[in-house]
């Protein structure tokens, strides 16, 4: 039986690394001056330059890697289709604005597959089969959010015992699946203020595409690491390789890991809070393993989705023949994924064909064409997946978007409700462009307007966090 009731396909929507995308370094001698410096190309980095374009006043983008998009890269050489190594999917179709600016560059964006099934050994789930799962699914969720509105303790300290056979499958698909962690390393209380993500959206030139369009029309430098801040009450200075850039105001927008490893110096030093809200708030893990397997040796149909019945979290989720190709992805993520993709490459191939080969039964092995294994964890410039707030750490998440001085902090780790999300970190890129910009005098001081998925949540009630369909994008 297919599940249709909601959408946990979304919840595959978690990040890679490739250095595949991406314009040529700036050709141009480095600026010496601007008026605000933004530090990361991706979803963050881009909508804020764009947001200080838009102001008309002069902006510069340094970014570490080689490409444009941090955690939204797409491999279009690799394989037969466009391959998103990093995030898969965007949400909230309404309100989102990259949908329509992706729309008006040109790219096809559409809604996500929302076919998805369950595998019990060598069989698909019957109905009833189906049926119990997604009961198990609201229990789990309806103790989750019970749990919230009293304290903050871990999603997996209050998962119900009756969740019988399900219990590991729902541990996957709330914790590893959905934010990289597993349960018990995910606060309720997070969980719980997490924005719905049920409409997920796709681009079928995939998704690092639709970022690395959206940068063309501002200025970025590439393989230019920031290397050290310098701050005061009036104004700042950013140190790279290609030498120093002064601004009035500077936009991060590093992943809280990198944020929180000391790659970028400060001086003075920023409050310890600052860095303290970072580490808390550190990065799951999630990555893709990508084969290619001609002739459909599996049976299954385009775009189909499926995870197992599992009595652990040492499983994954199967995205097949995407897009009609042969090419499909096996999403690992959690506690499990971290320590297979640190065994290498390698090994992550190796386990996706024995998990495949268990479930379908077949010598898979000599199927597989072409491989490819993402691993997130070990880049540089990222360390990880989506941040994901332990117990007693999600007010850090409003610590973190503190600015300090002229400097201001932007990407999913700093939204409160969209975290994890590329949504989370366009919108926060665009929030602290606002907010820089109004430091310098571009923009008239106004109270600052409370975001429309905010306001939606408040006059529905609670979202229903962590049931299928949401996802780390």
């Amino acid at each position: 039986m297919t599940i249709t009731r909601r959408n946990f396909l979304s919840a595959s929507a978690a990040l890679a690394m490739a250095p595949v995308l991406g314009r040529p370094a700036w050709g141009a001698p480095l600026p010496r001056e601007a008026d605000i410096v933004v530090i990361g190309a991706g979803a963050a980095g881009v909508a804020a330059a764009r947001r200080i374009t838009a102001a008309s006043r002069k902006v510069i983008v340094v970014e570490a890697a080689s490409q444009v998009g941090g955690r939204c890269i797409t491999d279009s050489s690799t394989f037969d289709v466009p391959f998103d190594r990093g995030a898969r999917w965007i949400h909230n179709p309404e309100t989102n604005p990259m949908i329509r600016l992706g729309r008006a560059a040109g790219l096809e964006i559409m809604p996500a597959p929302s076919g998805q099934k369950i595998r019990i050994g060598r069989r698909n789930a019957r109905p009833s089969e189906t049926e119990d799962f997604l009961a198990a699914l609201v229990k789990a969720n309806r103790a989750i959010d019970d749990a919230a509105r009293r304290f903050d303790v871990s999603c997996g300290s209050v998962m119900p015992k009756e969740l019988g056979d399900w219990a590991g499958t729902a541990d996957f698909v709330l914790g590893a699946s959905f934010a990289g962690k597993d349960l018990k390393d995910i606060s309720v209380v997070d969980k719980v203020r997490a924005q719905d993500r049920n409409s997920a959206i796709a681009c079928r030139q995939g998704l690092g595409t639709l970022i690395a369009k959206l940068s063309e029309q501002v200025p970025v430098s590439l393989s230019t690491p920031a290397s050290r801040i310098e701050w005061s009450a009036r104004d700042a200075g950013v140190q790279t390789p290609a030498g120093r850039i002064a601004a009035r105001a500077v936009i991060v927008t590093v992943s809280s890991n990198a944020l929180a490893s000391g790659g970028i110096k400060f001086a003075p030093d920023i409050p310890k809070r600052t860095l303290d809200a970072a580490a808390r708030l550190g990065l799951g893990s999630y990555d893709h393993i990508a084969l290619q397997m001609p002739g459909n040796p599996l049976g299954l149909a385009r775009d189909d989705i499926l995870i197992e019945q599992s009595t652990s979290t040492r499983t994954a989720l199967l995205y097949a023949n995407m897009g009609s190709s042969s090419l499909c992805s096996i999403d690992i993520g959690g506690s499990f994924g971290r320590d297979l993709s640190a065994q290498g490459e390698a090994a992550m191939i190796a386990f996706a064909i024995e998990w495949l080969t268990k479930l379908f039964g077949s010598d898979l092995a000599k199927a597989v064409t072409k491989s490819s294994a993402t691993r997130w964890n070990a880049s540089p410039y990222v360390q990880g997946a989506m941040s994901v707030a332990p117990p007693g750490a999600q007010p850090l998440r409003k610590v973190l978007n503190e600015p300090v001085g002229p400097i201001y902090f932007a990407g999913e780790a700093t939204h409160e409700t969209l975290w994890g999300t590329v949504d989370g970190a366009w919108e926060s890129g665009e929030r602290a462009a606002e907010a820089a910009l109004r430091r310098i005098g571009a923009l008239r001081e106004e109270p600052v307007k409370q975001a429309p998925s905010v306001k939606r949540r408040q006059q529905g009630g609670p979202p229903r966090a962590g049931l299928p369909g949401m996802s780390a994008s």
